[in-house]
């Protein structure tokens, strides 16, 4: 129920990425604000639009909840996404927009299957620090800083995860990794993950 921020911030980033060859899957977690119509409304082939019917079940603790929300319409994404890498963008974060020209050749030239870079951090002051991911580890690998080959696609987002205290996307790296990835750090920040608002109303 972001859509303004959705379409002016994530998508355009996206859809201004110098490599073209993609394809956009936005999954709404039964979205109720006008998301769709915005959507709807961005001509352009590559993007694709599915709403849930229903809203995924997630824990009442705010922070159980922010460990798992949007795991469900995640993995609806994952069955939808038909490329060969998959990457991820949350709907208040933004990628540079040489981000998957520059992946895709870092892919070929270290025969990689799962990328990870920095990312800059803004914090609640609106100052920004930069993680710079110096190992795969919680807390230094993040949704919208992975590249991936499609074969990790049958790891899915666990929405019970929370039971083991972590995060979807670091429980599910963890496995990727354990399960024998050739990884490999990209040096170059290429992310800006905004201050998450919404899961604890800052």
């Amino acid at each position: 129920n972001r859509g303004p921020l959705l379409i002016e911030r994530s998508l355009q980033s996206c859809l201004a990425q110098t490599y073209k060859n993609i394809e956009v899957v936005i999954v709404g977690d039964h979205c109720t604000d006008d998301t769709a119509a915005l959507v709807t409304a961005v001509k352009d082939p590559r993007v694709r639009f599915v709403n849930r019917e229903e809203r995924g079940q997630y824990p009442e603790d705010k922070m159980l909840r922010w460990m798992v929300a949007g795991s469900i319409p995640m993995n609806d994404a994952l069955r939808l996404a038909r490329g060969s890498f998959v990457t991820h963008l949350d709907d208040d974060d933004e990628h540079a927009p040489d981000r998957i020209e520059r992946l895709v050749a870092f892919a070929k030239n270290t025969r990689a299957d799962f990328i990870w870079h920095p990312f800059d951090v803004e914090h609640a002051d609106g100052s920004w620090t930069r993680n710079e991911a110096a190992s795969f580890g919680y807390g230094r690998v993040t949704t919208s800083s992975v590249f991936y080959h499609r074969v990790w696609k049958e790891i899915e987002w666990d929405p019970q995860c929370f039971l083991l205290k972590e995060p979807g996307d670091w429980n599910r790296f963890r496995k990727i990794r354990w399960l024998g990835a050739r990884v490999a750090r990209y040096p170059v920040s290429m992310l800006k993950h905004y201050r998450e608002r919404s899961q604890f109303g800052r």
